[in-house]
């Protein structure tokens, strides 16, 4: 088989083609990928040289590029995307350029290849916010972004399911809860917090911490998407979650214990415009339809990725140094 996936040298991108060669080693796999700020081929360095792996500089814009690159393969995985929050706050213009206009040409191009299954990485954060500590976000729950990031999230999603009802578009819209894990980019509130806490640096947290997300170990995100890429229905939309809901505090909590230092080191800093309350997944849909469940609960994965960012500061250290030269406000340590 011969996978064509976008944005491979992204945080989740990466641990999904490191994940798909180690299980399928007769599975070839051409990764496309901008190279943007978060966009790092150090993550997957490691597998340059397997026979079975390409890597193509280039942008889900460039049809030509994209098109070429799209021939025999039977599969694509998109997570070719503008992904902060904080950032779309404060330059909307990249969101829209990728997540609308560059997801459109992406998808005229598989459309014209013909190719078998388009699986496409969107977000929990569509969904908006739940403001009470009750219920849970299914498929079904109404589209309500609150951000300018999750907006051109949710108009992606809609161009996919206006390409499935008018062109049979073969699409799987995947829509995972809160991320953590190696290679994850450090303005990101885990990576932050571990990494500001090894230099003694202080953990920004927004307003009081009190807004909750649903946690999901990146390996546990791998699965998922690997088992929708072979067993679920195009035209379907699938929630990935972790079952791990906690308020952002009590995770920085947690991570000062484990690495033994205190409160003290926290820095509450003032609340972004539009925070969202709540994030929390149902995935019932996709245990019930195909068999999946997360793995690694919260406890071992937020130790996995401890141990992950104090074993490799090579790769962490010169993004940081890059960080530090932006405004605050990009990396203030909220997904």
């Amino acid at each position: 088989m011969k996978i064509f996936v976008t944005g491979g040298c992204g945080f989740i991108g990466s641990n999904f083609i490191r994940y798909i060669l180690k299980k399928y080693p007769d599975y070839e796999v051409v990764n496309l990928d901008a190279l943007t700020y978060a966009g790092n081929r150090e993550n997957l360095r490691d597998i340059e040289a397997d026979q079975m792996y390409q890597f193509i500089h280039g942008r889900i814009e460039d049809t030509k590029t994209v098109s070429d690159a799209l021939k025999g393969t039977d599969m694509v995985v998109n997570f070719a995307a503008e992904s902060h929050v904080d950032r779309s706050i404060i330059d909307t213009q990249p969101f829209l350029m990728t997540n609308i206009v560059g997801l459109q040409a992406l998808i005229d191009s598989v459309r014209r290849a013909g190719i078998r299954k388009f699986i496409h990485l969107s977000t929990d954060e569509v969904y908006g916010s739940l403001e009470t500590d009750d219920g849970c976000f299914t498929e079904e729950t109404p589209l309500a972004p609150n951000s300018p990031y999750s907006a051109s999230k949710a108009a992606g999603d809609l161009l996919i399911r206006a390409c499935i009802k008018t062109y049979g578009l073969p699409a799987v819209i995947v829509r995972p809860s809160n991320n953590y894990g190696p290679f994850q980019y450090p303005e990101k509130l885990i990576p932050l917090m571990v990494t500001n806490l090894m230099d003694k640096r202080p953990v920004p947290v927004y307003g009081k911490g009190e807004n909750i997300r649903d946690w999901l170990f990146v390996e546990d995100t791998c699965t998922a998407i690997d088992t929708i890429m072979h067993r679920g229905r195009p035209g379907e939309v699938y929630n990935v979650g972790g079952g791990s809901e906690k308020r952002n505090i009590d995770v920085v909590k947690k991570v000062l214990s484990l690495m033994e230092m205190g409160q003290e080191n926290i820095e509450f800093v003032p609340d972004r415009p539009g925070h969202d309350y709540r994030y929390a997944i149902d995935y019932s849909k996709l245990k019930r339809e195909l068999g999946w469940t997360p793995e690694v609960d919260f406890d071992t994965g937020i130790e996995k990725t401890i141990t992950w960012y104090r074993e490799n500061q090579w790769w962490w250290r010169p993004l940081k140094e890059r960080l530090s030269g932006e405004s605050k406000g990009f990396w203030s340590g909220q997904g």
